[in-house]
């Protein structure tokens, strides 16, 4: 004969155990590629790596993601449904040659599109702390509408800087500045581009769309070297 007792505390423990067991905190994207939102605190910020940048964004719960990214299509269309799809890469490069972009959320596996997320790997580049995670969230949370782009001097580090650290800055564009003022210091590029100069003169011939150009381009790498 089963005994009672034990039969009530069986069912007090798969309760239990049913109320303790963790929900799912798991999101994928339509190629499987799966993020842990589970450790991501709201006010984070995030970082995406790609080949040729860093995109960033401000986590704010729930699975949500403000970020600054070049879109046209707001400031072509007032449909909602349209605006809040994904950005595609049409929408990008115009809102970039445009210098048109909006602070928009979107889910944390369309923010990553694809990529790995660091969280906060900026904090060890700044002396100053950050700001409280909810004082992060909320600046991000203002900021989101439509706004204007540049890609070395209002992007989407620009706006994740400000929103945690309180400053507006890019590591990427300084490093990038710093990069072109070692070319343009090395007299080598004088020499590359007199060269480059005198080979298109002499396989195009002497005109107003080669000489001219390749003679001022060369001067002003002389004269700022």
């Amino acid at each position: 004969m089963k005994n009672p007792v034990l039969g009530v505390l069986s069912f007090l423990l798969e309760k239990i155990l049913m109320f303790a067991k963790p929900k799912c905190t798991s999101v994928a994207d339509k190629n499987g590629n799966m993020y842990e939102t589970l450790v991501y605190k709201r006010g984070d910020l995030l970082e995406v790596p790609r080949t040729l940048f860093v995109h960033f964004g401000i986590y704010l719960g729930n699975n949500r993601v403000a970020h600054l990214i070049p879109d046209i299509l707001p400031f072509l269309t007032c449909k909602k449904e349209s605006v809040e799809k994904v950005v595609t890469n049409k929408r990008l490069i115009a809102g970039v040659l445009a210098k048109k972009a909006s602070v928009r959320v979107d889910k944390v596996q369309d923010f990553a599109y694809g990529a790995n997320i660091l969280i906060n790997a900026m904090d060890r580049h700044f002396q100053n702390n950050p700001l409280s995670n909810d004082e992060v969230a909320k600046r991000a949370e203002k900021l989101v509408g439509t706004t204007t782009y540049s890609l070395l001097w209002d992007n989407c580090e620009h706006f994740v800087t400000y929103c945690r650290y309180g400053t507006h800055v890019s590591l990427q564009t300084e490093k990038f500045c710093d990069t072109v003022k070692k070319i343009i210091r090395d007299q080598r590029s004088v020499l590359i581009s007199a060269a480059v100069g005198i080979v298109l003169t002499l396989c195009v011939g002497v005109g107003p769309l080669t000489t001219l150009p390749s003679f001022l381009f060369t001067f002003t790498l002389w004269m700022a070297s």
